[in-house]
């Protein structure tokens, strides 16, 4: 009974706790920007990824403030970060830099480096390591859009 009235005082708090999306239409209004080109160059899974994510505002109404044209460059990189006594691999370091630079009116506004890494255990099983592997560089890549637009809102 206890455990019953504890779980509903709990769902009871976090209902009213305020969260929202980040990404949702509500919060997109606090960013008055749009992107009018984007050019994408390097790592293809981090560039499909940073596309996806982008292309919410370059679809947005010409009433933007402001409007950039963005040249990304990508590169994603495994490293190797600890080794057993046979000399077999136990952690990684996924890396992924992403540079940004920014024109605005046809004139260079800014650039900017964005790195994003995870460290991971290995797997003996490489489908599954893989599998992973690719579901680290999608998030590593929505951390850095999530930079990106952050900082397109705050240039002046």
């Amino acid at each position: 009974m206890k455990k019953k009235i504890f779980t509903f005082l709990l769902f009871l708090f976090l209902s009213s706790c305020g969260y929202e999306a980040i990404y949702s239409l509500k919060n997109r209004i606090n960013y008055n920007f749009s992107i009018s080109e984007l050019v994408l160059v390097g790592d293809r899974q981090v560039n499909l990824r940073l596309k996806q994510k982008l292309n919410t505002y370059t679809n947005s109404n010409n009433k933007a403030e402001k409007s950039f044209s963005l040249k990304i460059s990508s590169n994603s990189e495994k490293i190797i970060t600890a080794n057993d006594a046979s000399g077999d691999a136990t952690k990684f370091n996924n890396e992924v830099t992403v540079n940004v630079e920014v024109f605005m009116n046809g004139k260079y506004k800014s650039n900017f480096v964005i790195i994003e890494n995870f460290t991971y255990n290995n797997n003996s099983n490489t489908f599954e390591l893989r599998a992973y592997e690719n579901q680290i560089k999608n998030n590593l890549a929505d951390a850095a859009v999530g930079k990106i637009t952050f900082k397109l809102a705050n240039i002046l």
